[in-house]
């Protein structure tokens, strides 16, 4: 009998799309297992990768359509329909880092006005409920840039419109929804969540994910203030009390006024995609399982798609490989989030620039010598 392997890695960020790794752990395990059975499965966890993976589980169309990116300059951003006619968005399509210079990342300065463009898009075709990638994105706006596009007015004190930038959250003291896009009302919309943190706080949308957006400690604060100040404004204004819901962080607070002023449904996207997708199913299939993403640390237990992996691996009782680009996990940790064993890719020091730019070889070049190893040490990777 074949080795029947499955071959599900999330994507590792900036360098290869889950696709372009699933393939590359293909590519070096079949120089050691070329008979073996392969099922490459790309994974995302709401974040980059959401519209792929759902279109590749369930069919549907693509569109590309020009919107505002993240610091006002035009970008060209995708989104799609399923077969059921559910819109699908992937706010990294529109507001995502990548689409900034380092030098430009300043979530203060920030909107994701772009992606209200894109759900205005898709409400012109139109749909019968949307699916909302949250992740990967440049902006901590708790979602103003894109509740603006679709026709809300934030007021100060003032009551002059605010325009929907990270910095505006702290200047909040009126809420308008009376134009909101009237195409939204008794819409389904399901938030896929990336992780699960709360809006505020030590886990929240600005102190844990705001410096990796570019800001410094006391930005950090500011848009904390910001964050909180909305959440009361909404309180007060809307009723609607939510701050701390498991989500209400991801994309900079993008799932709190998708839930706010939208009526969202904040899932785990991780499970809601590996559900679309079979996942379950596909490992109980296999003898062998491999996943990945760029980086592996403790931030993996919170929501992301190689947690919910590492769960499912564990229940059908199947090893499960972790390839990466960088790892700090302990190795506690890694028995307790169900993987087998985790491999670095990198062959020894190397730049950042080169490590993008070769992460197609070097993953490929370490599966094969996992398999390598595999092949020379039965029962190595038996389950611990």
């Amino acid at each position: 009998m074949p080795l029947k392997i499955l071959i599900a890695p999330d994507s590792f960020k900036g360098s290869l799309t889950a696709a372009a790794a699933a393939a590359a752990i293909r590519t070096g395990f079949f120089r050691v297992w070329p008979r073996a059975e392969y099922r490459l499965l790309p994974l995302a966890d709401g974040g980059e990768g959401t519209l792929a993976a759902l279109l590749a589980a369930r069919g549907g169309r693509r569109f590309r359509l020009e919107v505002r990116g993240p610091r006002g300059r035009p970008v060209r951003a995708v989104c799609g329909q399923l077969p059921d006619a559910s819109g699908v968005v992937e706010i990294a399509s529109a507001g995502g880092l990548p689409l900034l210079e380092a030098s430009e990342r300043n979530p203060r300065l920030a909107s994701s006005y772009g992606n209200g463009q894109v759900i205005r898009f898709l409400l012109g075709r139109p749909v019968s409920g949307l699916l909302i990638g949250l992740g990967g994105s440049a902006t901590v706006d708790g979602g103003l840039g894109m509740l603006t596009a679709l026709g809300a007015r934030f007021l100060d004190v003032r009551g002059r419109v605010l325009s929907g930038i990270g910095g505006d959250l702290e200047r909040v003291r009126a809420i308008d929804l009376s134009n909101l896009d009237c195409r939204l009302q008794g819409l389904p919309v399901t938030a896929l969540c990336d992780v699960d943190n709360p809006l505020l706080g030590v886990r929240g949308a600005a102190r844990v994910f705001g410096p990796q957006k570019g800001a410094g400690p006391a930005m950090v604060e500011r848009l904390e203030a910001g964050l909180a100040n909305f959440a009361e404004r909404v309180r007060s204004e809307l009723g609607f009390d939510g701050a701390r819901r498991p989500g209400a962080g991801a994309a900079g607070g993008l799932g709190f006024g998708l839930a706010a002023c939208l009526g969202a449904r904040l899932v785990n996207g991780a499970d809601f995609i590996m559900k679309s997708l079979g996942l379950e199913r596909f490992l109980a299939w296999s003898d062998l399982a491999v996943s990945g993403e760029g980086r592996v640390d403790g931030q993996v237990k919170f929501g992301k798609a190689l947690h919910r992996v590492g769960g499912l691996a564990r229940q059908v009782g199947r090893p499960l490989l972790v390839f990466c680009g960088e790892r700090d996990l302990a190795d506690r940790e890694r028995r307790r989030l169900g993987f087998t064993a985790v491999f670095a890719i990198e062959p020894g020091p190397v730049t950042g620039a080169e490590a993008m730019a070769r992460a197609r070889i070097y993953l490929a070049d370490t599966a094969a010598e996992t398999a390598r190893l595999m092949a020379g040490t039965p029962g190595r990777f038996a389950r611990d």
